[in-house]
């Protein structure tokens, strides 16, 4: 993937350009946390699997849950799915719901992601042409 960071960079650029996001953590598809701006790993933790659980349950209401928000007196978590991968966040109180929506987006598919393994290129059988079935 052009342009491709790992998560540590990915989430500190995030950072940088949505001062409105506290807590993220990056999940992958395995569902463990693949990055985080957490330096306490419980926390970490915690975020990772109430982002899973937010997503489950939505997912029992409107399956295709794409993108959540929980909003809160204190703050809102934000949960964004591309596939198989979670990027989740803590913001500060009335954030910018959009914008938080896009950076988190940009943020988690700018993340490399491991390659998939090639599957061996097939054969394909030559096409005759129509000289050679004797169709000419």
């Amino acid at each position: 993937m052009l342009g491709a960071v790992d998560a540590a960079q990915a989430i500190a650029d995030l950072k940088e350009i949505s001062p409105q996001v506290r807590d993220v953590v990056v999940v992958g598809a395995d569902g463990a946390p693949a990055g985080s701006n957490l330096s306490d790993e419980a926390a970490c933790l915690r975020l990772a699997d109430g982002a899973r659980q937010l997503v489950e349950a939505a997912e029992e209401l409107r399956p295709g849950v794409a993108q959540l928000e929980a909003a809160t007196l204190g703050g809102s978590v934000f949960v964004v799915r591309d596939g198989e991968r979670l990027i989740a966040a803590t913001t500060t109180p009335e954030p910018t719901v959009g914008l938080v929506f896009y950076d988190l987006k940009t943020c988690l598919r700018s993340i490399e992601q491991p390659e998939p393994p090639k599957q061996p290129a097939r054969r394909r059988a030559a096409a005759k042409t129509k000289a050679e079935d004797g169709t000419a």
